[in-house]
């Protein structure tokens, strides 16, 4: 492998590291959350908001513990919040209940 791959490789991991310690603090993943909700706003696309929501399962103990606490399928919480996931409305609110985060509506 070239030096710049290892360099890339290091670095990219060493930044999803950092993210995820990051989010261990609420305030951090709340923030996080509301930037990826406002990508899919603005763009209709789901993929941002579902990574950001998995990065933040991760930082906050990961599928099993998530599983635990919703009293969901690990298999069918990984299936949710894969990049193509597209969890019904009960399913989200349940996996941000479990996070200590709710679902609200603001004016635009």
């Amino acid at each position: 492998m070239s030096t710049r791959h290892n360099y890339v490789t290091q670095n990219t991991t060493d930044y999803h590291k950092s993210l995820i310690q990051s989010l261990h603090d609420k305030e951090e993943a709340i923030a996080y959350l509301e930037v990826a909700l406002e990508e899919y706003e603005n763009d209709g696309d789901n993929q941002a908001f579902m990574l950001a929501l998995k990065n933040v399962v991760e930082a906050q103990g990961g599928i099993g513990c998530l599983s635990r606490k919703t009293g969901l399928d690990r298999a069918h919480l990984y299936r949710v919040l894969s990049s193509k996931g597209n969890p019904r409305f009960l399913t989200l609110g349940n996996i941000l209940k479990a996070l200590g985060f709710k679902l609200s509506i603001s004016a635009v």
